[in-house]
């Protein structure tokens, strides 16, 4: 399921500054908008926004599990269970809870990333009752059973051959992420592989259930036309019986060395165009290296005025297609960049003037109205993600499982207060010859 289908369109409007009327550590220092938080005897966090711009209710629930999370020969069980938490519960029969939500005049949709998975609805906002009760009963009691898991390995085995088909740069990509992410944890698609998925057993996806669904491995969130009281009573009517889960251990997560070369060619026989891969490992997304990094992500290649667009693109017209930007797993982040070109002489050209503008922006100062235009578009991406209810629940389930905490309005100033010498400090730092590229033949 996509999370895309769902978003609202973007409007201007920008909420009122707030404190946190239940501060999540004393190092949160405000909100753009109300927000409160709390926390149930079993572990669940939730978190409240009131709304009143339209007559509707968002609920998110996400639980801290994803791809990451899998074992080796297991390898699309997070994604597979996605799907089979529609399948039916202890008081909810197989696709009932979607027809329940449709009825209500709602949407729902659902996600899975590398550590999280999110299951989302939209009602009128006096829906919210039936909402939770919804959530809460596949919480305690979903139901997993041969056949269930069966016919859910079949349609994702199917899904897997679907992208590929319509994908043909599909497996050359998971292939770059092999060399990039040399760790299985790391690498692995998030929609797995046929050959693990034919191996998952019920009991497999019974374990991995009853490990990660769990009321403490949990956020719910509830944004829009709300009673705060009204709707903690109504949380703890239906979540506060379910019962605390097992402590879940830390991961080993894995660091890899910024001082690395690959140069690698693979064959298509699938592609219509040669192009390439080419990736830059980047400190941890935590770090305050993080917030250069990203102004630069903007500088480089997001949006149609960025550097590498207007010239690989517009000007040069040496790429067809020219796609990149930071990826963060867990706590690992690289920046990637993936180009199509027309022939092997463009494809070098390509390159060529991509180093040649990191290159530029390793020696030579950015203009201040070029940094602004930077800042004006992350800023208004950053503010979408909270420009509607649902967006805003989506948003705030996110940061909070990211960080166990709120403070987004200072993640936001941090963006923005980067400076032009930070950002050749950083190019320097960073972006030097240690590089992964791989190169994509036509067969």
């Amino acid at each position: 399921m996509s999370i895309k289908n769902l978003l609202i369109p973007f409007n201007l409007v920008f909420f009122i500054l707030a404190g946190l009327s239940s501060p999540l550590s004393s190092q949160d220092q405000g909100s753009l908008f109300p927000v409160e938080h709390h926390e149930l005897q079993n572990g669940l966090q939730v978190i409240l926004s009131e709304d009143y711009s339209v007559p509707v209710v968002s609920v998110v629930i996400a639980y801290q599990v994803g791809s990451i999370h899998e074992k080796p020969g297991k390898s699309g069980i997070a994604y597979l269970l996605e799907n089979l938490m529609f399948q039916g519960s202890e008081n909810v029969g197989p696709m009932q809870h979607i027809n329940f939500i449709h009825r209500m005049g709602g949407n729902l949709n659902a996600v899975t990333t590398e550590d999280q998975t999110l299951f989302y609805q939209k009602v009128p906002s006096n829906q919210l009752a039936p909402v939770l009760w919804l959530e809460a009963d596949r919480m305690k009691s979903l139901k997993i059973t041969s056949s269930k898991v069966k016919k859910a390995k079949t349609a994702l085995i199917q899904e897997i051959q679907q992208r590929k088909n319509k994908d043909p740069y599909l497996e050359s990509s998971l292939y770059f992420d092999r060399l990039l992410y040399p760790h299985f944890i790391y690498h692995h698609p998030i929609f797995g592989n046929e050959s693990s998925i034919r191996e998952i057993t019920p009991g497999d996806v019974k374990e991995f259930y009853s490990s990660y669904y769990t009321p403490n491995n949990a956020v719910l969130c509830i944004v829009g036309h709300i009673n705060k009281k009204k709707s903690m009573e109504m949380v703890k009517k239906y979540f506060g019986t379910i019962p605390k889960g097992k402590e879940i251990p830390s991961m080993a997560l894995r660091n890899f060395s910024l001082e690395e070369q690959t140069t690698r060619t693979v064959e298509n026989p699938l592609a219509s165009s040669p192009g390439f891969y080419l990736g830059y490992r980047l400190p941890s997304p935590y770090s305050d290296y993080y917030y250069p990094l990203k102004i630069i992500e903007y500088i480089l290649i997001k949006g149609d005025s960025s550097r590498l667009h207007e010239r690989l693109i517009k000007k040069e017209h040496i790429a067809t297609h020219l796609h990149g930007e930071i990826e963060k797993k867990k706590n690992l982040a690289a920046f990637k960049i993936f180009v199509l070109t027309n022939n092997q002489i463009t494809r070098k050209m390509s390159r060529k003037a991509i180093f040649s503008e990191i290159n530029k922006l390793k020696s030579t100062a950015i203009s201040e109205d070029e940094l602004r235009k930077a800042k004006n578009l992350l800023r208004r991406n950053y503010t979408y993600q909270y420009s509607s209810t649902l967006n805003k629940a989506i948003f705030l389930s996110e940061k909070f499982l990211e960080r166990k905490k709120l403070n987004f309005q200072v993640e936001l100033e941090k963006y923005l207060s980067v400076t032009p010498n930070q950002i050749t400090r950083i190019m320097n730092k960073y972006f030097g010859p240690h590089y992964f590229l791989l190169n994509v033949n036509i067969k």
